[in-house]
């Protein structure tokens, strides 16, 4: 399949692209090794103006690339300007962190060696392949350009097949931010050439983010040519409600945390878990949120369900939907595709999912909540744990010292108590202090991150997540020799 854009609204093709000739791959890679050579040798300060500059032009272009972008994938336009906004503060994020972030080890005495002493540097290894998503199309490449860039590696990237000219229009965004030539180096490849790419000995690391088969088949490749590899995967997460929960703050983000981007997230509530006590009041109020809402054109900010990415998507997630319903399950409401130009699905609540049933353990990437209703605390921690992957999960609860005890028994890489959002704490105001999520705006829109971490943060991975951390301090380093180096006073040896 070529790249194309072709609106999931109604289904128009915009533009089409060629995969990239394997002379065209020769060329950009070596003008990618010629600008390693240059790049590796320049300052976290002198590397740091690029990205300052690409974050402002983000900012100051972001209608542009957010329109671009609910065309290609059909994010609702109010949803797209966020990421975009929050894709230029994760640029000028590592830019402004641009000494102490790859800083060296400072040095410390050697034991045995008179007037000795040794030091840690932090050396990055070269061309880095990077394989991303469609569903944050310039978020998931500002998160990666920020700390491999900084860190003094270059970035190639094959982006999703459906969204070409975000990928070239970030490619273009650090070019006119000053960028050398082969510094990011967007390519329109296929999975087949992908397997190539990564046996070029040039590349020196592979990252990731997508669904738990591709990270499997890349950690196999990367693994067989011995480079690196960063995974960020799938998630299944729990937002788990206990009987003393705040409702009416609870279900407006139980409605966010589910629908935001149409469901279509890695790190997005999917399996809601609430105490038999106040099942019922939370499944009604959650019910009528998801049925208000009103599908149309992404572009129209009165819409609040925008349509799937793609035709492929929805046709896959209603698939998951019959097959779950065959093995037992009771769909609540929606459950269907909504008759109308476009991939647009009803939202959906399933329940009664056994663990016998293969959506007990699967992940749905859209707009489709699986409800579990548990008699008390203790067996809504063991069904949030007995899934395959949890890369966040929510607990919602008036006792704060409660829900950090039972935080500390999920087995997620981040949990938060209370609220649902990748922002630091500092960022949140008060609900009531921003829109309503079911208007198409998530009530904290200051967020970082829609899908993980934010930069200054690196969150926890288990299981089919992943593995590999690529935001923070961790993140920085993760494609660096971490050099040691030990300096003594000449002497004979012993």
């Amino acid at each position: 399949m070529p790249y194309q854009s072709l609106s999931p609204f109604d289904g128009k093709l915009l533009k089409g692209f060629s995969d990239i000739t394997t002379g065209e791959y020769e060329s950009r890679i070596t003008l990618a090794q010629a600008c390693f050579e240059s790049w590796r040798h320049t300052s976290p300060a002198a590397r740091a103006p690029i990205l300052s500059r690409a974050a402002a032009l983000l900012h100051e272009l972001a209608e542009a690339f957010a329109h671009t972008m609910t065309l290609e994938m059909g994010k609702r336009i109010t949803e797209a300007r966020d990421e975009v906004e929050r894709s230029a503060r994760i640029l000028a994020h590592y830019a402004t962190r641009a000494e102490s972030l790859p800083a060296p080890a400072p040095p410390r005495p050697t034991h045995g060696q008179a007037q000795g002493e040794s030091h840690e540097e932090y050396r990055p290894l070269g061309i880095i392949l990077a394989i991303e998503p469609w569903n944050l199309p310039f978020y998931q490449l500002a998160r990666i350009a920020g700390p491999h860039l900084m860190a003094g590696n270059v970035l190639m990237v094959k982006h999703a097949r459906n969204v070409p000219q975000c990928a070239l229009a970030f490619e273009q965004l650090l070019l006119d931010a000053g960028a050398p030539l082969g510094l990011y180096t967007n390519l329109f490849a296929s999975h087949e050439q992908v397997g190539r790419i990564i046996d070029d000995p040039r590349i020196r690391g592979v990252c990731l983010t997508g669904s738990v088969a591709a990270g499997r088949a890349i950690a196999v490749h990367a693994g067989r040519n011995l480079k690196p590899a960063a995974l960020e995967l799938g998630g299944n997460d729990p937002f788990i409600v206990l009987e003393d929960a705040d409702l009416d703050a609870t279900i407006p983000w139980a409605l966010w945390g589910r629908m935001h981007n149409t469901g279509q997230s890695c790190c997005a509530a999917k399996r809601f878990i609430v105490v038999d006590s106040i099942a019922d009041r939370f499944l009604a109020g959650f019910q009528a949120a998801l049925e208000a809402l009103t599908p149309g054109d992404p572009l129209d900010e009165a819409t609040t369900l925008g349509p799937m990415a793609s035709e492929t998507a929805l046709v896959q997630l209603l698939g998951q939907v019959d097959a779950a319903v065959a093995r037992g399950a009771t769909v609540l409401t929606g459950g269907k595709r909504i008759i109308r130009p476009g991939a647009f699905m009803q939202p959906t609540i399933l329940a009664d999912i056994t663990p016998e049933n293969p959506a007990f353990h699967e992940e749905f990437f859209g707009p489709v909540a699986l409800f579990f209703r548990v008699k008390d605390e203790a067996e809504a921690i063991a069904l949030a744990n007995d899934a395959a992957f949890s890369p966040g999960a929510s607990i919602w609860t008036r006792d704060i010292a409660r829900g950090k005890a039972a935080a500390a028994r999920l087995d997620s890489g981040t949990v938060f108590i209370n609220a649902l959002d990748w922002s630091h704490p500092a960022d949140w105001p008060h609900p009531a202090e921003g829109s309503h999520p079911a208007e198409g705006s998530h009530p904290t829109a200051r967020s970082d991150r829609a899908d993980g971490p934010p930069p200054a943060l690196a969150g926890g991975d288990t299981s089919h997540t992943g593995y590999g951390p690529e935001t923070g301090a961790i993140g920085i380093r993760q494609f660096v020799n971490r050099k040691r180096i030990i300096t003594a006073a000449p002497r004979a040896p012993a």
